[in-house]
């Protein structure tokens, strides 16, 4: 568990030097501070990750081919809900197989009722949608992943 002290002289640090994100991990747990420029700061806090399990299968099974070799994920800038139109009526922003480009638009993340409209801010083919439309999202979780140009 994170000292409060400690947090509350983190969040001291953002407002003194103006800083709009912190985000700090150590073997035991995560913290990310968020912070607009009107609003208080949002504190994450997460333990970290734990180390994967040792694998219990057979020596001679192969491994599962990577059907993401050769592909880039786009992440999320943020957390919010995740969707891929800007209303039920509109088309999707972006589907598999679409070329975008750096300025595309291709998905909305709605977060604190604000609706954020993410860009690609790289070149490629959409060949996969990690998320479903209104799924939550955590900051750098994948969202597409594309075949770059």
């Amino acid at each position: 568990m994170i000292d409060i002290r400690k947090l509350k002289e983190l969040v001291k640090l953002m407002v003194e030097n103006e800083l709009s994100e912190l985000d700090l991990r150590d073997q035991s747990e995560t913290v990310t501070i968020k912070r607009g420029n009107d609003q208080e700061p949002v504190v994450y806090h997460a333990p970290a990750p734990a180390a994967p399990a040792a694998a219990t299968a057979p020596a001679t099974e192969a491994p599962a081919p990577d059907t993401n070799a050769g592909l880039i994920a786009i992440e999320s800038p943020m957390v919010g809900t995740f969707y891929t139109r800007p209303n039920p009526e509109s088309p999707i922003f972006a589907n598999i197989g679409d070329q975008i480009g750096p300025d595309s638009v291709i998905c909305l993340i709605e977060a604190m009722k604000v609706f954020n409209e993410i860009k690609a801010e790289q070149s490629g083919t959409i060949a996969k949608l990690c998320v479903k439309d209104g799924d939550p999202v955590e900051f750098g979780q994948p969202l597409y992943m594309i075949k770059p140009n």
